[in-house]
């Protein structure tokens, strides 16, 4: 009868005592969490209103925000190790910033829908234009429908020209590559920061000026398009190249061109990035006034036809009523500039939807 006799020296090593996961929170690490921003409060509020001559929100929450740390950091490292401390400041500090965005979006929205709630609750703010209608006359009278008509032409032109042109470059770049695409790609981020006026000007002295085309929706679409086209292509480059090689070459060793393969597997499997790469141009281009101003001017009547004469955006309608000082006219501005969120938001939605995978799709 033999008997083992274990090493030890061939054990299982055990982790030393005392440490800890830093992803573990325990209840005890949550009242010293609650607990640090309370006496950070007070302490805030005693240098504030006792011991400085700081008054407002503003240094408090600031005041706040610095011994909330401080004390966080010290009571942590009364029990836990340096990693654990630096761990926790850091989780705070994130929480806090992503906290200050939050307020800043939501106070904003807020702010604006507050100031336009008086014309916002009138149905002839969506079914009117402003032709006729006074500074000073009721919310019963006008609306923003030539002003909503006009950005949605726009951009919907915009988006005809510049997506597939967008995404054309893209792939030029990502497939093609070469010393050309690396030319294209210089010029695509060198155009990403294009200042939106210099649009408006580019249009303006070749289309307008140049080729003597009226000043219209069309010209306006253009100028959109300008500014769309380099925050698609660089989007959509960025997706392009991060599609896994093996897809491609799985397609090519199936006999299949390298166009097809393309148009097959390498965008269908990128549709939600280059959904993406859309709503950024969209974002970029639905906002801007400078360039309508240039090549549309603002017209107080419905125009449907963007070859026909001014043609008015909700950006360009929101700029020329804040500009003009009447108070019925801001709050005006105001209800626009909701509506224009809303409408952001709906382009957004649709193209998210869009972009999702048809079900029993691989």
């Amino acid at each position: 009868m033999s008997t083992s006799i274990a090493r030890p020296d061939l054990a299982t090593p055990q982790p030393p005592t005392g440490t800890r996961r830093l992803s573990t929170v325990t209840a005890e690490d949550r009242f010293v969490e609650i607990g640090s921003w309370v006496a950070g409060f007070a302490l805030a509020w005693i240098v504030n209103a006792r011991l400085l001559p700081w008054t407002g929100l503003l240094p408090l929450v600031l005041s706040t925000v610095v011994a909330g740390l401080a004390v966080l950091a010290v009571a942590t490292a009364m029990t836990e190790p340096r990693p654990v401390v630096v761990d926790r400041v850091v989780a705070a500090l994130v929480h806090v910033a992503a906290l200050t965005v939050a307020v800043a979006l939501l106070s904003t929205v807020a702010f604006i829908v507050y100031r336009g709630a008086e014309a916002l609750f009138h149905l002839s703010l969506l079914t009117q234009d402003m032709s006729g209608v006074g500074p000073r006359d009721s919310f019963d009278r006008g609306g923003i429908l030539h002003a909503i008509a006009g950005s949605l032409i726009q951009v919907g032109i915009a988006v005809l020209v510049t997506v597939p042109l967008g995404i054309g470059t893209a792939v030029f770049m990502t497939e093609v590559g070469g010393r050309y695409a690396r030319i294209v790609r210089t010029v695509v981020e060198a155009m990403t920061a294009l200042p939106s006026i210099v649009a408006g000007l580019f249009i303006y002295t070749t289309l307008i000026v140049a080729l003597g085309i009226d000043r219209s929706g069309f010209a306006a679409a253009m100028a959109l398009g300008v500014m769309m086209l380099p925050i698609i292509a660089r989007a959509a480059d960025v997706v392009l190249r991060v599609v896994p090689g093996g897809l491609r070459e799985a397609s090519l060793a199936l006999g299949a061109s390298r166009w097809r393969t393309v148009w097959h597997v390498v965008l269908p499997t990128a549709r939600p990035g280059l959904a993406t790469a859309l709503i950024l141009g969209v974002a970029r281009g639905i906002g801007e006034t400078s360039p309508v101003l240039l090549t549309s001017g603002a017209a107080s009547f419905l125009v449907l036809d963007p070859t026909d004469g001014v043609m008015n955006s909700l950006p360009l309608f929101i700029y020329s009523t804040v500009r003009s000082g009447e108070p019925m006219y801001i709050e005006r501005a105001f209800a626009a500039a909701t509506v224009l969120l809303l409408l952001v938001l709906v382009l957004f939605a649709i193209a998210r939807r869009l972009a999702r995978p048809r079900k029993g799709s691989r």
